[in-house]
């Protein structure tokens, strides 16, 4: 017989696993979306996610503003970073047909300059956000323990991917950003301006990493200019393993990775829930190079 304490602490684990799948997934939506449809690994995706945060801290430190205030202003100031970025760093690459692998490189050398910058004038050290932002006290649901920010990740990763795939598929704006994930040449030829659509997506994706960072930001009680390098790696599995472009799919693989990242770490070691999840990453791309959820791309003659 099963004792009660190693079933209690099963399940107990799940949630845990659940809880910090959904930071993976609130983290990875942007990145997805901003894949999806740029086609382009745009490496300071984590600069927004970091950025986001730390106007949160100014908002609610210095200027004494409540979370659900300086929430939406951070993921703004955040767009409105990732639009100014990537008209420096790709609208001319585009324009000129410049192939993916030169894309990396400059948001490479880009997010480089802006963590040293960044390092350089806030330091390098932890901040915490105010206390008493949110309710202190942990829930309890049948003997599960679930605390305040665990839950608004939660809930935010599937408000947002809702809202996401109410905008793709029920507006004249996600109709122009899914004609240009398809076929960007032809969405042009057809009257959409391909310019102002990318403007949107980076603006969408900034937001969404914004808010990510604030709370995630909040979850963990951390902030500081790198807590979106280390995200990225999680980025990566998430967007690849649920499907390049694909918003469901990275919900799924953002609450899966966390249930086994979670249950490695409790029950094997924890010094290899890295090591598992890159290895579900080798799999998925040995068997499924498009991702769960994704479709293999066509090749033409």
């Amino acid at each position: 017989m099963v004792p009660v304490y190693s079933v209690a602490m099963l399940a107990q684990q799940l949630v845990n696993g659940v809880l910090l799948g959904a930071s993976y997934a609130l983290f990875a939506l942007g990145f997805t979306l901003m894949f999806g449809v740029l086609r382009v690994i745009n490496l300071t995706y984590g600069f927004y996610f970091s950025a986001g945060a730390f106007v949160a801290l100014f908002l609610t430190r210095d200027f004494g503003l409540g979370i659900w205030a300086a929430l939406p202003l951070a993921a703004v100031a955040a767009g409105a970073i990732a639009v100014v970025l990537d008209w420096l760093l790709l609208a001319r690459l585009r324009r000129q047909g410049a192939p993916e692998l030169t894309s990396l490189m400059v948001t490479l050398g880009g997010v480089l300059a802006l963590y040293s910058a960044a390092t350089a004038v806030l330091g390098a050290d932890i901040r915490r956000l105010p206390p008493g932002l949110v309710a202190g006290a942990p829930f309890e649901f049948f003997g599960l323990r679930v605390t305040t920010p665990q839950l608004l990740v939660l809930v935010a990763s599937f408000v947002l991917v809702g809202a996401l795939i109410g905008l793709l598929h029920a507006t004249r704006l996600g109709l122009a950003i899914r004609a240009m994930a398809e076929k960007p040449d032809a969405a042009g030829l057809m009257g959409i301006d391909t310019g102002r659509t990318a403007a949107l997506v980076s603006f969408v994706s900034g937001c969404l990493a914004g808010a990510g960072g604030v709370l995630i930001g909040l979850n963990f009680n951390a902030i500081q200019p790198y807590m979106g390098e280390s995200m990225m790696l999680r980025g990566f599995v998430v967007v690849i393993v649920g499907g390049l472009g694909d918003i469901r799919g990275a919900l799924i693989a953002g609450l899966a990775l966390g249930v086994v990242e979670v249950l490695t770490a409790g029950y094997v070691s924890s010094g290899l829930k890295e090591a598992v999840a890159f290895a579900i990453l080798v799999a998925v791309l040995w068997t499924r190079p498009s991702g769960l959820f994704g479709r293999p791309a066509q090749r033409r003659a």
